[in-house]
């Protein structure tokens, strides 16, 4: 896998995964929406960690810089 993910990018996928973490934990979402929710701030924080997005791929999409890539 090659990486097409920015540092912003991982950031901001963290960031939205510990807030939907937050609502969860505090009641203020439940049912169905929790486990929406619940589903997609795993996939944040498993792309973030990983730094590729399978959704990006076949768009060739990055929000690499130049200077992030290894």
């Amino acid at each position: 896998m090659k990486k097409n993910m920015g540092s912003m990018d991982k950031g901001i996928r963290i960031l939205l995964a510990v807030l939907i973490a937050i609502l969860y934990f505090t009641n203020q979402i439940t049912g169905v929406a929790a486990i929406v929710l619940g589903v997609f701030a795993v996939v944040f924080l498993l792309t973030s960690f990983v730094g590729f997005c399978p959704l990006y791929a076949p768009f060739k999409l990055s929000t690499l810089k130049k200077s992030d890539k290894t």
